[in-house]
């Protein structure tokens, strides 16, 4: 068991390994590792016009998600955990669900004969990115605050409340939401990771000036490898950075959780 983790670990962060040992090579063509140490190719993905544009869309679609999706997924969430019905608890689960187990490329034919016809010619927009991202990134959320709220029991604490007089919106403001704040941020911190690292959907709704970080990537790929490594270096230090908040914010939420328990 110790032998296969072994080997599962070396398959997975060797290519991680090259890619910041290239980042910083001079020269790698046709052999193991790169020749040379430079910070220049750092300096060229900083100073390309097309990347720092790339890199400031991702950033604004990424907030964007995160913001319309804690506006959006909050309230539904509460509203599927509060159905009445086990039935319509369930369908909402497969509904909501539904993005995950369908292709993000079949996701994104669809929005091109939607948004290109002449009633909706929007394809290429950045609020069709946006769009595209909350679809995409909406059920994990979703399925983030719903699942606190089971674990929190939030239904018996609503009732206790109401038993003390307390209306909806108060016992909304005063215990569900405070009660799903870290759920809330390791679940929105898991959006933004998803939505800086997604391509498919991407490539083919995002227009040339809304291009996010990993489409323009590709391009990368057919110049300098340095150059190509160290631009796939930038995007993989800022999902592992959204990663790495959500896994402690995720661990700060269980402690005050066990706490209240």
């Amino acid at each position: 068991m110790a032998f296969a983790t072994v080997l599962y670990l070396i398959y997975l962060f060797t290519p991680i390994v090259l890619l910041f040992v290239g980042s910083f090579g001079h020269i790698w063509f046709n052999t193991l590792l790169p020749t040379g140490i430079t910070l220049d190719w750092y300096m060229q993905v900083a100073t390309d016009g097309s990347f720092r544009r790339a890199f400031w869309t991702s950033l604004q679609v990424c907030t964007l998600t995160c913001v319309i999706g804690a506006l959006i997924g909050t309230p539904l969430a509460y509203a599927i955990y509060r159905a009445a019905s086990q039935q319509v608890r369930a369908a909402a689960r497969v509904i909501y669900l539904l993005p995950i187990a369908v292709p993000p490329l079949v996701l994104a034919f669809g929005f091109i004969l939607v948004f290109s016809s002449d009633e909706l010619p929007f394809l290429g927009s950045l609020w069709i990115l946006v769009g595209g991202h909350l679809v995409l990134t909406l059920p994990y959320l979703l399925h983030t605050l719903i699942g606190d709220m089971r674990h929190l029991r939030l239904a018996e604490q609503e009732l206790a409340a109401e038993a003390l007089g307390a209306g909806f919106w108060q016992r909304f403001r005063d215990i569900v939401l405070p009660s799903l704040r870290h759920s809330l941020a390791s679940g929105l911190i898991t959006v933004a990771a998803l939505s800086i690292g997604e391509f498919q959907l991407s490539n083919l709704v995002a227009g040339f000036l809304t291009r996010p970080y990993p489409v323009v990537l590709l391009q990368a790929f057919y110049g300098a490898t340095g150059f190509a490594c160290a631009a796939t270096v930038v995007l993989l230090v800022l999902a592992l950075a959204a990663s790495a908040g959500g896994a402690l914010t995720a661990r700060g939420a269980q402690g005050v959780h066990g706490l209240s328990a």
